[in-house]
């Protein structure tokens, strides 16, 4: 198990995470091979219960058969309303980040009881998204706990939605309050919107038809994670 992030700043590797979604799911294996093949550093698995988003994706039988076949890590992001119920099952198939939502906690407190919940299920690594409409403040007692926070800049529950540009002083925020830790970003990203999630601080970042969809995708790769290391150093003041 990873340590929880620390409040000693230093420039996050940059990772990007082709997102499954996106893939032709008659064809995953084929997906994840292309999108490995690209040189994604993890691969983004979308799970969706229907009652926390408007849609069902995938559950943990779907995660095991990805991980069977996938050599890169699997960032799982649960969208779903009762994660810790369900942590130890994605833990088990394969899922080597757990990510889930600050909406579904009442208080900060049971955020970190979902935390300690997922850490004791076996999650290697822990995460923490925010919904574009969600506020990161309030957060600074409990950014200890995690390893990763997601900043969504589009509302879950479908891909090839636009990107929300009004949520990346987000990003800024977590990196002033001395978050060192991931800070990943997913909806929207493309070529254009890339370079802005990576200059205010974001080092992990999802993207879907814009890669999937890409005639050459290790081309279009290569060029998010030139970008995204550019753009991150001059965030960070080029440390």
């Amino acid at each position: 198990m990873s340590s929880p992030a620390t409040t000693a700043m230093t420039t996050p590797a940059v990772r990007i995470a082709p997102s499954l979604l996106s893939c032709d799911f008659a064809r995953i294996a084929e997906g994840v091979a292309s999108a490995e093949a690209a040189g994604a550093d993890w691969l983004h698995v979308d799970v969706m219960d229907g009652h926390f988003v408007p849609n069902i994706s995938i559950g943990p039988p779907v995660v095991a058969a990805i991980a069977r076949v996938a050599s890169v890590p699997l960032d799982v992001h649960l969208m779903i309303s009762e994660p810790a119920r369900y942590a130890q099952a994605f833990v088990e198939a394969g899922a080597h980040t757990l990510t889930f939502h600050r909406e579904v906690a009442g208080d900060v407190a049971e955020a970190r009881d979902i935390c300690a919940a997922l850490r004791a299920a076996g999650a290697p690594r822990v995460g923490l998204a925010v919904n574009p409409d969600t506020p990161v403040t309030g957060l600074e007692d409990l950014l200890a706990e995690l390893d990763m926070v997601l900043i969504m800049s589009v509302f879950p529950g479908f891909g090839g939605q636009d990107f929300m540009a009004e949520v990346l002083p987000k990003v800024t925020w977590l990196r002033d309050a001395g978050f060192s830790g991931d800070i990943e970003m997913d909806g929207g990203i493309d070529e254009k919107t890339l370079p802005l999630c990576a200059a205010a601080g974001a080092n992990v970042l999802v993207s879907g038809s814009a890669l999937f969809g890409a005639p050459d995708m290790g081309a279009a790769v290569r060029q998010y994670r030139a970008a995204a290391t550019e753009f991150l150093a001059l965030g960070s003041g080029g440390a």
